[in-house]
């Protein structure tokens, strides 16, 4: 077998794939719910309900562990490698959007003071996620990883 066909038929790689895709898609559909506004750019922004990283390395690791065993080493390194993923997004990312939100308060009390060509652009806020939204994430993308494993 090829190695473009190889990918194409790579279960865990496009489970992992769909499962952030309908994080992403689901991201999208709870903004016009509760706003009721429809704004599709959503789709391709980091940050919100739920966690797309989450629910993609929540796949893999579903994936991996129905197909390979959860004592295999493929279980383990997937397992460690969605950890620092999560851990990522609630820690170092999350912490990030926090001290964003700050920068934007301080760039706006600076503008007011300054006025004269003072005028820097506010910097990206929704970087990490909260502990729920990386929960909901792994719920979603084990489904995928039981969807994909044991019911397709």
């Amino acid at each position: 077998m090829n190695s473009f066909a190889e990918l194409l038929s790579n279960r865990w790689l496009w489970t992992a794939i769909l499962a952030s895709t309908a994080a992403q898609l689901v991201k999208v559909f709870l903004i016009l719910l509760i706003t009721r506004r429809w704004r599709p750019t959503a789709f391709m922004e980091t940050g919100g309900m739920p966690s797309s990283h989450s629910a993609m390395v929540a796949a893999l690791t579903t994936g991996v562990g129905l197909s390979e065993g959860v004592g295999s080493a493929t279980f383990a390194i997937s397992s460690v490698f969605a950890l620092i993923v999560m851990y990522d997004a609630t820690g170092v990312r999350h912490a990030s959007g926090q001290q964003g939100a700050l920068l934007n308060e301080l760039i706006s009390e600076l503008r007011d003071v300054v006025r004269a060509g003072f005028a820097p652009l506010p910097v990206r806020v929704l970087l990490g996620h909260t502990y729920l939204e990386v929960l909901m994430g792994i719920l979603l993308g084990i489904g995928a990883g039981f969807l994909a494993f044991r019911v397709l």
